[in-house]
């Protein structure tokens, strides 16, 4: 051994290889190996050889082994051979050996005497399930550390005794095979111990069975697992057990650690459990000051790192699987790639993680103590610098207090208490009151705070805010729930008057209302109240987006769930990244197979929050009505493809495994003009001979639109129409590629080929996206010069038709119906591809109306400057509808002083080219 190895800085060290001459070869032997790949059933074998001619008993074995092991990692740590990362590795595989050769030996034992336990409904044996927590569940296991375990056998029964043998019941069999593996790992003896074993974490802690059943732990988790457990079962792991126990337990675990909603209000929880640490550590400073630096409990130590790490996944893992890693540090990488946290925040928690574990082990190195505070020692604290690789004792303080900050930082930047004082100014109720409900019961003091505020109509506000709280459904709300509403009330009511001012458009009463109805939404689950609470600039973006949008405002009511996109600016920000958003919406999709409700969900919470980070940069003025409509219809394509895919899967007689199937979007997904609730006007081609395919892609279709149109708990996504299909509602739901050419070629309606204009591939078989591309070339190419009398008429009855089907009835100017309208610009465009694209085949282009417009100027079809007129005309009014649209109108109905000028110029259009 190297006489300059740190390793004999280690005390335990030192006193270990002094006993036996013959342990320094051994440890120089593994000290060149990377020991998180050592093969520990070789190993143990060697130590048990060491007894001679008769082997160590299985119990002094194991714990020569860890001596052995602990020693050598000591050793590879401390001279720089070995990273945190092999450390924790190693003492982690140690632990599940440990366990699985002591359970099997002690498991032996006990069948011998008393038979193979059996369920009394499988009939099956049973084998224990032994689950590792906390550290070691996480892989993050520290070289002198207590184990944190949890017994769980499947079900009860009783072992099948011989002769000979006594039976007992499963539960009191598992309970004394759960004591010798308790005994066979922690005793101390000639050899010492090799694990600590803690079971405070069973349900019901100390008072509770060592061991439980499956139904048990299910109980108990349901009725009364507490915040806490919560946390703690995030990094439960079996160690032993068979495959399909644990999958059974794993499935009973899932829901109760990560819920489907995002679950703000574990924040508070953690808040809690980490002030009652913080307290004891406090008091145990107190009584004894030579222990502070407690780099695992103190101010900004490793369990606020564990706790920030863990925040994001009870709050997030439950709708998001790569969220569920045990592991402190996988558990900050995929912060970062979620972009959860910053990358640089991340790295820094990891580089502080990495300083704090490491200095955690060498304060254990020391005397093999469990310990995770700095020695009172002048002395010891400087043998701690130098296994650091620092100077002196000051450098090791200064660098510790500057990795504690950082993290403290960080926690409290989460985890401080925002809720008090959120308001800022005088409250128009106080919370705290224990008349609060008596305070919103006195119209004329509300009345008179709306009125200081500056509040149009404060009279008319002040009584909606009291018919709100004296609702039903916010009178049987829990006491913290109707604290935490008034004091989000309180922190409104200045924000709306801040807002509507700022804005100069708007209605303070309007807003008001607005949020009112969101809160009464909302009160019910206290996630949603939890995350306004503990994110107050959020507050402040709900009520900016009410002010400028009733429909924003309703939208999130439906789906409070996209809070959670106002938390961050720069996911709401930036571009949209539909290739990366098609990739992970194919992942969370396959994650979900054969549970079709659930992948339903996730195609509408991904289309959800896409829609609602389009709508907050819309509002924000950062979109035009083209760009928006370019990116709402981009992304409709990716949620159909998404859905074909997924969909096809589900059909258990499908005879291939990728259809040949394509959707085919007409009407304003056809033209990338489609707006926030817009229908989708579909039709479905298949290009296939097999005998199966008629068949499967007919359920294929239907399957689809009830996956599109089917209400979830995660609301709604699209309705679909396919009226435009060959022969309408009377005709097949799916069409062959060659059925589809026949229709048009020879059956087509006028209006089918005007529909024609606007139609393109969506979704599905590229290869049939082709085909129908060639198709609606040569149909829209014809050489109409002949019927092109018929073909005017034909045009005129449809859209007489349409204008007696909706009656102008209060004097409105309908933006879309209406003489001079949107679809008057329409079918003038339709009728001019159909007209002349034989002749100039660049018409056939769906390049929108606008472009196309232009585009027939230029060749001389019509006026070019009246063509621009017009064309300036489609895009006020598509802006004018859609600002009517997001004020939650459902029929675009505009004063007619608004449009006169541009409806003038269409008229104008229409005469010029149908002398009417």
């Amino acid at each position: 051994m190297p006489p300059t190895s740190q390793a004999l800085s280690s005390r335990f060290y030192q006193r270990w290889l002094d006993a036996d001459p013959g342990r320094a070869a051994r440890v120089e032997e593994l000290s060149r190996l990377s020991l998180d790949r050592l093969d520990l059933g070789a190993a143990l074998a060697h130590e048990a050889a060491a007894g001679g001619a008769q082997p160590l008993p299985l119990p002094r074995a194991l714990r020569r082994l860890r001596n052995l092991l602990v020693a050598a990692i000591i050793r590879r740590d401390l001279d720089g051979q070995a990273d945190l990362a092999e450390v924790v590795a190693a003492m982690t595989a140690l632990a599940d050996f440990a366990i699985g050769r002591a359970q099997g030996a002690a498991m032996d034992e006990l069948v011998a005497l008393h038979g193979m336990p059996t369920g009394a409904e499988s009939g099956l044996p049973q084998q224990m399930m032994v689950l590792a927590m906390g550290k070691q569940g996480g892989g993050e296991l520290n070289v002198s550390s207590d184990i944190d375990l949890i017994f769980v056998y499947p079900e009860d029964g009783d072992t099948q005794a011989q002769a000979g043998q006594r039976a007992l019941s499963n539960h009191e069999f598992f309970a004394r095979l759960g004591k010798k593996l308790i005994a066979a790992l922690s005793e101390v003896i000639e050899d010492g111990f090799v694990f600590r074993v803690d079971m405070a974490l069973r349900p019901n802690g100390a008072s509770g069975p060592l061991v439980a059943s499956l139904n048990m732990v299910e109980n108990y988790l349901i009725v009364q697992g507490r915040e806490w457990e919560r946390y703690a079962w995030v990094k439960a792991r079996a160690v032993t057990g068979e495959a399909l126990d644990i999958a059974a337990l794993d499935a009973i675990v899932r829901p109760f650690v990560f819920r489907r909603y995002l679950d703000f209000g574990v924040i508070d929880a953690i808040r809690t459990m980490h002030g009652q640490i913080r307290a004891e550590v406090d008091r145990q400073e107190r009584l004894h000051p030579d222990r502070s630096n407690n780099v695992k409990l103190g101010r900004g130590g490793i369990r606020e790192i564990e706790f920030l790490a863990q925040v994001f996944q009870l709050i997030r893992g439950g709708r998001d699987a790569a969220l569920r890693e045990r592991s402190t540090r996988a558990t900050l990488r995929v912060l970062a790639e979620k972009e959860l946290l910053p990358a640089d925040t991340t790295e820094q928690l990891l580089a502080s993680y990495t300083f704090l574990r490491n200095l955690e082990h060498r304060l254990q190195y020391l005397d093999d103590a469990q310990t995770h505070t700095l020695p009172a020692s002048d002395v010891d604290r400087a043998v701690i610098a130098r296994m650091m690789n620092l100077p002196g004792v000051d450098a090791l303080l200064a660098e510790l207090a500057a990795h504690r900050a950082f993290v403290a930082g960080q926690f409290d930047a989460i985890f401080s208490d925002k809720s008090e004082g959120a308001g800022g100014g005088e409250d128009c109720v106080n919370p705290n009151s224990s008349d609060a409900a008596a305070d919103l019961d006195n119209r004329a003091e509300i009345e008179a705070r709306l009125a200081a505020l500056g509040f149009d109509g404060a009279a008319g506000a002040a009584q909606r805010v009291m018919a709100t709280w004296q609702a039903p459904r916010l009178q049987a709300l829990p006491e913290a729930s109707r604290t935490r509403l008034l004091a989000l009330l309180n922190a409104a009511l200045p924000l709306i008057a801040g807002v509507v001012t700022d804005a100069g458009v708007g209605s303070h009463s309007a807003t008001l209302g607005r949020l009112l109805d969101f809160f009464e939404a909302i009160a019910r689950r206290s996630a949603y109240l939890s995350l306004l609470t503990e994110y107050p600039h959020t507050l402040e973006r709900v009520i900016r987006m009410m002010n400028a949008s009733g429909w924003a405002a309703t939208f999130l009511a439906q789906h409070p769930i996209l809070l959670d996109e106002l938390l961050d600016d720069r996911q709401r920000d930036a571009t949209p990244d539909y290739q990366a958003l098609a990739a992970e919406l194919r992942q969370q999709l396959d994650g979900a197979v054969g549970d079709t409700e659930r992948q339903m969900d996730i195609l509408r919470e991904t289309h959800h929050a896409q829609l609602f980070r389009l709508l907050a940069q819309d509002l924000a003025g950062e979109l035009t009505v083209e760009r928006l409509a370019d990116y709402l219809s981009a992304l409709a394509d990716l949620i159909v493809d998404a859905a074909i895919q997924a969909a096809w899967e589900t059909i258990a007689a499908r005879h291939r495994p990728v259809p040949q199937f394509a959707v085919i979007a007409y009407g304003k997904l056809g033209g990338k003009e489609l707006g926030y609730i817009s229908d989708l006007d579909v039709i479905f081609l298949f290009d296939d001979d097999d005998q199966e395919a008629p068949g499967n892609y007919a359920k294929l279709a239907q399957r689809f639109i009830t996956w599109m149109t089917a209400h979830t708990s995660a609301g709604n996504l699209f309705d679909i129409d396919t009226a435009l299909r060959p022969d309408g509602a009377s005709g097949m739901l799916v069409s062959s590629v060659a059925a589809f050419e026949r229709y048009q070629d020879s059956s087509a309606w006028v209006w089918e080929h005007q529909a024609l204009t606007r139609a393109r591939f969506c979704a599905g078989d590229a290869a049939i996206g082709a085909r129908f591309a060639a198709i609606r070339e040569q149909v829209l190419r014809k050489d109409r010069d002949a019927q092109a009398a018929q073909l005017r008429d034909e045009v005129l009855k449809m859209r007489a038709r349409m204008h007696e089907a909706s009656p102008s009835r209060d004097g409105l100017f309908d933006l879309k119906q209406e003489a001079g309208g949107m679809i008057d610009i329409e079918f003038m465009v339709q009728y001019l591809v159909l007209r002349h694209a034989h002749q100039y085949p660049q018409l056939t282009a769906n390049t929108g109306n606008i472009a196309l417009l232009k585009l027939c100027g230029e060749l001389g079809l019509i006026d070019a400057a009246l063509a621009a007129a017009v064309g300036d005309a489609y895009r006020a009014m598509r802006k004018l509808q859609h600002q009517v649209r997001l004020q939650g109108q459902d029929n675009a109905r505009v004063e007619p002083a608004l449009v006169a000028k541009h409806a003038a110029q269409v008229v104008m259009l229409w005469k010029a080219m149908f002398g009417q």
